[in-house]
């Protein structure tokens, strides 16, 4: 008896051990910057349950928020050079890479969110994408995922982009977030997300932008007490991996990454546009009064951030022309 109970359990290692070993094969690190609590880690962990399910546990994907893996750009790199890793990209990063990318990510460029869905049916966007896969090895799993519009968090209204000269503002180290302050007036000082609390605390910036969820996820209501709903950035962001490991998995697990990837995307929009109400009155009862998009010069904003779009001479030529032809 002794021995049959033996060769089971035997056999019962022997078999985890297996399947331990396909595992690892699939086994991906999937990280934000953001804040376990934001519904981007929701939609994070959507996907990866739903992948690992239909995979049959052919490709497990941990999720790590509040920057675990890195800064964006650390963890870029890290997809880049072929890390079984997977993160979260905007247009403004993923322009470092692939320039004309950026354009998605300008002040003011969609009217209404639901617009974004032209661009993404565009032949620009297929033949965008696929230069930007050829250039980086970044491959873009999807792009439909909401992220929210931006907002300004400080201690005074922002109505007029006068309001915001010589304001010291928090923005990542990108062009298009340095060029859009710049053309409000405003000092953009670059700082780390995982490190906006603290410079918000210190008096090093004056100012933050994020969408509500992030603003709450980080607690920067803490620091400062009004928020302007400028919405000068409509944001939509991917989720990417590294183009030659995704090129290397079966095909139909291929299928399951993609077609899970835009589930995701789909479910973080209906979180985002739902549940903004719901954030205002948290955010309301801790103290913060918000500027409303009726209140604000939204024209003013409009003009003066136009100047943006000609801070980029890596651009194809007509490039902003032609993406707001596909916006009409």
């Amino acid at each position: 008896m002794q021995m049959i109970i033996k060769l089971i359990i035997s056999l019962l290692v022997s078999l985890t051990l297996s399947k331990s070993v396909i595992a690892a094969d699939y086994n991906f690190k999937f990280g934000t910057v953001s804040g376990d609590t934001e519904p981007l880690l929701d939609a994070m962990r959507y996907m990866a349950k739903n992948i690992e399910d239909r995979s049959n546990g052919q490709i497990k994907i941990d999720v790590y928020g509040g920057a675990v893996l890195g800064t964006n750009k650390e963890v870029y790199e890290q997809v880049k050079n072929g890390a079984m890793v997977m993160t979260i990209a905007d247009a403004g990063y993923l322009s470092d890479y692939y320039p004309d990318i950026g354009v998605l990510n300008g002040p003011y460029l969609l009217a209404d969110v639901n617009d974004f869905d032209k661009i993404l049916k565009s032949d620009w966007y297929a033949e965008t994408i696929s230069k930007l896969t050829e250039t980086s090895d970044l491959k873009v799993t999807a792009f439909n995922w909401l992220f929210g519009a931006r907002h300004i968090i400080t201690n005074k209204e922002i109505k007029h982009p006068n309001d915001m000269k010589d304001v010291a503002i928090r923005v990542p180290p990108n062009v298009m977030w340095v060029e859009t302050f710049k053309s409000m007036g405003a000092k953009g000082t670059q700082v780390a997300w995982a490190e906006v609390y603290g410079a918000l605390s210190t008096g090093l910036v004056d100012a933050a932008e994020a969408p509500i969820a992030s603003i709450i996820g980080a607690k920067l209501y803490e620091q400062r007490k009004v928020i302007s709903m400028t919405g000068h950035f409509k944001a939509f962001v991917a989720p990417v991996m590294n183009a030659k490991i995704y090129d290397s998995l079966p095909k139909d697990l291929q299928e399951i990454i993609n077609e899970e990837s835009i589930n995701a995307g789909k479910y973080l929009t209906k979180l985002t546009l739902e549940g903004e109400e719901g954030l205002i009155k948290q955010l309301e009862s801790e103290g913060v009064t918000f500027v409303r998009a009726s209140e604000i010069d939204m024209s003013a904003f409009q003009d003066a951030t136009a100047p943006t779009y000609d801070a980029f001479p890596d651009w194809s030529d007509g490039l902003f022309e032609r993406v707001s032809a596909i916006l009409k």
